[in-house]
C-alpha cells in the first residue's frame, strides 16, 4: 500500500531543536517505501530559539513543507510553546491538505505535546486516520510535580487531561522505544487493543555527515592538533541525567588520582548543556565540575551550536561522550550521531536502555551500565577512561556498519512505512 502522509511537527529545519529531526529524516526516506510526505510545521520566523540555516541543506530535495500560521511572541509573549502558538494554523493547514490533496494519513510527532490533538481533530472532521509519534513520554513525573500549582505540576496535570482525548481513535501509535509508550498504553487500554503499535529509533542519516565533510570546517571548540585528548558531549542535560553526570565527574577525579599523566591529557567539552538553548552564561556542568575538583579538565559551551557544526566537532574529536539517565526507557538520540562519527564512544547508560545494544552491536565503543539505584563506581569510570585515552589510534574500520544499518534512519523509516500500511488497512476495514 502507498499514499500521502501529512507529518505534523512543531519544529522543522531551520529549527535547531532535536525534535525537528524526526520529521526531517522520515521525509527523506518515505518516498523509497511508497509514501509521499508533506511536512506541516510552525513558521520559523516565530521560533524563539536561534535557527540553524545549515539544516535546510539537509532536507531532502523536493520535500514539500507547509509553514502554518504561528502566533508571534513579540511584542507580547503570551505563551512560548510553539505547539500552542501554531496549533490552530497546523489544524487548518492539515484540514486543507486533506480536502485539496487527498492526504491518506496524518501523523503528529511530539513534542510539542500540545500539538498532539490536531490529529484527532482532523480525523473527527474529515475521517482521515491519524497517529501520534512519541519522541518522549507525554505524561511524565518531572521534579517539582509534587508541589501543587508549580509549573511542573500544572504541566503534568494538563498532560493527564489532554493525552487520553488526543490518543482516542488513533489508528497508529509510534515511539522511539517501547518504554516511551508503555505508560500511555497502560492508561488507555482501548488504544492498546485497537491501534497499530510500532517503535523505531531516531536513527541518523549518513547524508548528514556527507555534507559536513564537503564543508571542510575547522572546529572552534578545540584544536585537534594541540596534543590533548578531546572528548565531547553534545546535547541537553535531562533532570534524570544529572546524577549520571555527577558519576562521570567523580570518575574524572578518580582518574586524576590514579593516572595523573592521563588526566592531564584529557579535556572534556560539554555543548548545549545550559539552562537555556541560547543563554551563553547558563552553565550547568562547570559548577558541578568545580565541586568535584575537576574544573580544569572540563569546558562547557552552554548554549547550542548548529547541528552541522555539532557533527563536525564529533568527527574531529578524540572520543564521543554519551550520558544517559536513570529512566530505563531513555534512548539518547545522540547515540546515532556518535556511532556515525566513527569516533570511539564512551557511554554511561541505563542497563535496560536500547542504546546499550546499539553501541555494542556496532562495536563502536564502551558502555558502563547503571540503574536507578546504582551508578558506575568512580574507579570503573576512571579505568574506562584510562583505557580509552591510552589506546592506540582509533580504527574506524572496526565499526560494524552492517550491524548499525537496522538502527539507521532509513530502517526507521521503513518500519514507519510498514506501520502506516497496516494502520491504513485496519482503518479501511
Amino acid at each position: 500500500m502507498s499514499g500521502r502522509v501529512a507529518l505534523v511537527s512543531s519544529h522543522f529545519a531551520p529549527s535547531n531543536l532535536v525534535g525537528g529531526h524526526r520529521a526531517r529524516l522520515w521525509s527523506r526516506y518515505l518516498p523509497e517505501f511508497g509514501w509521499e510526505p508533506i511536512v506541516v510545521t510552525g513558521d520559523p520566523a516565530h521560533y524563539e530559539e536561534r535557527p540553524d540555516p545549515d539544516l535546510e541543506r539537509l532536507v531532502a530535495p523536493g520535500v514539500e513543507v507547509v509553514h502554518a500560521a504561528t502566533l508571534p511572541t513579540r511584542p507580547v509573549r503570551l505563551v512560548g510553546d510553539v505547539g500552542v502558538r501554531a496549533f490552530w494554523g497546523c489544524y487548518r493547514a492539515v484540514t486543507d491538505l486533506v480536502r485539496r490533496r487527498g492526504v491518506d494519513f496524518v501523523l503528529v510527532t511530539i513534542p510539542s505535546n500540545f500539538l498532539a490533538p490536531v490529529g484527532r481533530l482532523v480525523h473527527r472532521r474529515t475521517g482521515v486516520p491519524f497517529g501520534i509519534d512519541y519522541q518522549d513520554p507525554w505524561v511524565n513525573i518531572w521534579p517539582g510535580v509534587e508541589r501543587r500549582w508549580s509549573r511542573a505540576w500544572c504541566s503534568y496535570t494538563l498532560a493527564t487531561w489532554l493525552e487520553p482525548w488526543a490518543v482516542r481513535d488513533a489508528a497508529l501509535i509510534t515511539g522511539m522505544a517501547p518504554g516511551y509508550l508503555a505508560g500511555m498504553l497502560e492508561r488507555n487500554p482501548d488504544v492498546a487493543s485497537k491501534a497499530v503499535i510500532a517503535t523505531m529509533p531516531m536513527g541518523s542519516a549518513p547524508e548528514d555527515f556527507d555534507l559536513v565533510r564537503t564543508l571542510h570546517r575547522a572546529p572552534f571548540l578545540f584544536d585537534p592538533a594541540d596534543g590533548h585528548f578531546h572528548m565531547i558531549y553534545a546535547g541537553a542535560l535531562l533532570p534524570a541525567g544529572i546524577v549520571v553526570l555527577d558519576a562521570f565527574l567523580a570518575g574524572l577525579r578518580a582518574l586524576r588520582e590514579k593516572a595523573p599523566a592521563v588526566a592531564a591529557r584529557l579535556r572534556v567539552h560539554f555543548v548545549g548543556t545550559g539552562s537555556s538553548p541560547d543563554d551563553p552564561n547558563g552553565h550547568r556542568v562547570l559548577p558541578r565540575a568545580r565541586e568535584a575538583g575537576v574544573v580544569d579538565m572540563v569546558d562547557e559551551h552552554p548554549h547550542r551550536i548548529g547541528y552541522v557544526d555539532t557533527l563536525n566537532h564529533l568527527e574531529q574529536c578524540s572520543a564521543v561522550l554519551v550520558l544517559g539517565s536513570t529512566e530505563r526507557h531513555y534512548t539518547p538520540s545522540k547515540v546515532f550521531q556518535a556511532i556515525l562519527s566513527k569516533r570511539p564512544v564512551f557511554a554511561l547508560l541505563h542497563a535496560e536502555s536500547t542504546a546499550v545494544g546499539m553501541i555494542e552491536a556496532a562495536r563502536a565503543g564502551r558502555v558502563l551500565p547503571l540503574t536507578e539505584a546504582a551508578m558506575p563506581r568512580p574507579e570503573a569510570v576512571a579505568a574506562g577512561l584510562e583505557a580509552l585515552v591510552g589506546d592506540p589510534p582509533y580504527d574506524s574500520g572496526a565499526v560494524d556498519d552492517s550491524a548499525f544499518e537496522f538502527l539507521s534512519a532509513r530502517a526507521s523509516t521503513r518500519a514507519l512505512a510498514e506501520a502506516l500500511d497496516r494502520a491504513c488497512a485496519r482503518a479501511a476495514r
